[in-house]
This record gives C-alpha cells, sequence and structure tokens, in this order.
C-alpha cells in the first residue's frame, strides 16, 4: 500500500544530498560538545530496565543507539534509507529498519509491542497531513498495556498542537501529560515546543 509522500521524501527528492549533510551538521555538533540525548533520557526515565523501545522517525540513529546502550531492546524505524545507513554505522546494536511510519512491518524476532514509543525531531511536521493520524494509530497499536508514546515537535511547521492531540485522540490515544521542554519545563499557551505523554485510550 502507498501513502501520500511526506515532507521529508520531497526534501530528499529535490536535493539527494539532503540527508549526508544532516548526518554531518550532527556529528559536527556531537564534536562541538552539544547534547544531543536529551529526548533519549526522556525515555529511559520513564520505562524499566530492558524495556522494548520503538524509536519512531530514528534518523541516523543517535537516540536509539544511546538507549541501546542503557540496556534497553530498541527498534529504530526511519523513511530514509541513508538514514538508517549511517544508524548502523555509527549506532549499531538497535533494529534498524527502513519503513515509512504511515505502514511498515518489523521482521520477526524483534519486539513487535513497545514500552515506549519515542517520535522526536520535528517528525511528526514532516509527514503528509493524510498520514498523521494513521501514524499516530500505529503508535497506539504497537504500545503495551502501559506503553506510553512520546512525540515532540515545534510551533510554526504548520502543524499546531491542538490539532495535534485531537488528531491523537482519533487514533485512540490519550493525553497523561505535556511539557514544553525534553527537560519536563512546564507548557503553556505561549510555549513554542511541545512534549506529549501518550497512553493508549
Amino acid at each position: 500500500m502507498t501513502h501520500p509522500i511526506g515532507q521529508w521524501q520531497q526534501i530528499i527528492s529535490r536535493d539527494p544530498g539532503h540527508s549526508s549533510r544532516y548526518i554531518e551538521r550532527f556529528k559536527m555538533l556531537a564534536a562541538q560538545g552539544h547534547d544531543l540525548y536529551g529526548e533519549a533520557r526522556l525515555i529511559d526515565a520513564i520505562v524499566g530496565r530492558g524495556a522494548a523501545i520503538l524509536d519512531a522517525g530514528c534518523g541516523p540513529g543517535r537516540h536509539a543507539g544511546y538507549l541501546h546502550r542503557a540496556g534497553h531492546v530498541v527498534v529504530g524505524v526511519d523513511v530514509d534509507p541513508t538514514l538508517i545507513a549511517a544508524a548502523e554505522d555509527d549506532d549499531p546494536g538497535p533494529t534498524y529498519v527502513v519503513g515509512d511510519l504511515a505502514g511498515f512491518e518489523l521482521p520477526p524476532g524483534v519486539p513487535q509491542e513497545f514500552d515506549a514509543v519515542l517520535c522526536a525531531g520535528n517528525v511528526m511536521t514532516f509527514l503528509h497531513p493524510d498520514t498523521r493520524v494513521p501514524v499516530l494509530a500505529g503508535f497506539a497499536s504497537r504500545l503495551s498495556a502501559t506503553g506510553r508514546a512520546v512525540v515532540g515537535f515545534g510551533a510554526g511547521r504548520g502543524y499546531g498542537f491542538d490539532e495535534f492531540l485531537a488528531d491523537a485522540r482519533s487514533a485512540g490515544l490519550a493525553l497523561e501529560s505535556r511539557f514544553a521542554t525534553w527537560d519536563l519545563r512546564p507548557f503553556s499557551p505561549e510555549a513554542d515546543f511541545q512534549v506529549a505523554l501518550l497512553t493508549r485510550a
């Protein structure tokens, strides 16, 4: 089944070198000493040891790799094969899958149900609007009974925070709490970023 093409695929179809520059940008930030793991630390804090974690839109694997090194069983999925190849080279350990978040299959032998789903890096804003609810429904279907999906993205990217929450409800997810940053600063109407913790409704 084919799905409408999202913004990321449109970018790389116009500019095939975009993915490689994206990878190098984060390598440069790491070399400069920037903290690139706040999202992964939050996930590590809300799950037990050895949890099953889905990194949805894993990119070049920095969160998946961190969580694997912390002792979790991690599956990373991304639509961009260049980013997946970089993840396999730079952060081996997790299972990486090239797939569209609107509909993907996981290989045998890896978890099919997860204690946490991480969706960081403004991934939700790169999706085609018609696939947002299906993607969120996919998160809901893959969560364990006590699992949580943690989704973060910024304002001004064509996807309003309240619209996202309405889509999440339509997809079978319930808002547990939300914050303005990955280090859990309180959310307010003026916040320019949202981190939503969601459970199965």
